[in-house]
């Protein structure tokens, strides 16, 4: 263990793990929240929402002025405090949006593709499909490095599809609701290693960080950091993690904010005072 808490680097997910999974609420972890403020360990946002989503929220929950990671690792946000880093205020791991359509579209052009993505829809049908308010609906479409869309072809349409985007270096995912187009290199655990480097370069000491989430998609994340805390899920899908992995495991038994207190009760709880 590190004898400086300043040497803690710590990427967490969002819904169902830092917020609850049914009222998007984080008052549980809100205790945690003000002992890493207090003792400066960054805590870094890493999820699949926008930017643009993600900004209001991480000034709500008083983490202003850190990195954050969105899209699901396609893009990591560097706050003012590092207006000197060569990649601020952006570093885009995928090609940029209006890149990404303009390949989609052309494609869906030349081979007759069948989807619909966020850039073809209004914030209305947006917030239909989500079940977001409109104006979430609108942030979420306010993309910068990924396009989630709608498949409507069959499976063997879908595979060719795939094999199209290849040489783009482009690659689609299945997520739980949408399938996402990003660089084929994106991922949660890509960006948290990235900003891990940063954040050793920006420091000079060496860094040890914890990761948590509760949902397959975090399994890169989670296997990107020396400390991993599997959240309880509220869902059936488990996280699982490469054999491959050397680093520390820790399975809740709360979920969301009060197992993501509990992980880090289990890592920090010694060494960060209350």
């Amino acid at each position: 263990m590190p004898e400086c808490a300043a040497e803690w680097v710590i990427f967490t997910d969002l819904d169902g793990s830092l917020l609850d999974h049914d009222t998007y609420r984080w008052d549980p972890a809100l205790p945690w929240l003000a002992r890493l403020r207090v003792a400066q360990v960054p805590v870094i946002i890493t999820t699949s929402k926008t930017a643009a989503e993600v900004a209001p929220l991480q000034h709500s929950l008083g983490l202003g002025d850190i990195p954050f990671i969105a899209e699901n690792g396609a893009l990591v946000t560097l706050p003012a405090s590092w207006e000197n880093h060569p990649d601020f205020p952006r570093k885009i791991f995928s090609a940029d949006y209006l890149s990404l359509c303009r390949i989609l579209n052309r494609l869906r052009t030349e081979y007759a593709f069948d989807f619909r993505g966020f850039s073809d829809m209004t914030d209305a049908e947006v917030a239909d499909i989500t079940g977001l308010h409109m104006s979430d609906a609108a942030l979420a479409r306010r993309r910068e490095g990924s396009e989630p869309l709608i498949w409507l072809g069959n499976d063997v349409e879908l595979e060719r599809f795939a094999a199209c985007l290849k040489p783009y270096q482009l690659a689609i995912t299945q997520g739980g609701r949408f399938y996402h187009v990003m660089g084929k290199s994106v991922s949660k655990g890509h960006a948290v290693g990235w900003l891990t480097k940063q954040y050793q370069l920006r420091t000079g000491t060496t860094i040890t960080t914890v990761g948590l989430g509760d949902g397959p998609n975090d399994g890169s994340l989670l296997e990107a950091t020396q400390h991993a805390v599997i959240i309880k899920g509220a869902v059936s899908d488990k996280v699982t993690l490469s054999p491959k992995y050397r680093g520390e495991v820790y399975h809740t038994e709360c979920p969301g904010p009060r197992g993501w207190s509990e992980g880090l009760s289990h890592y920090l709880g010694q060494i960060i005072a209350d």
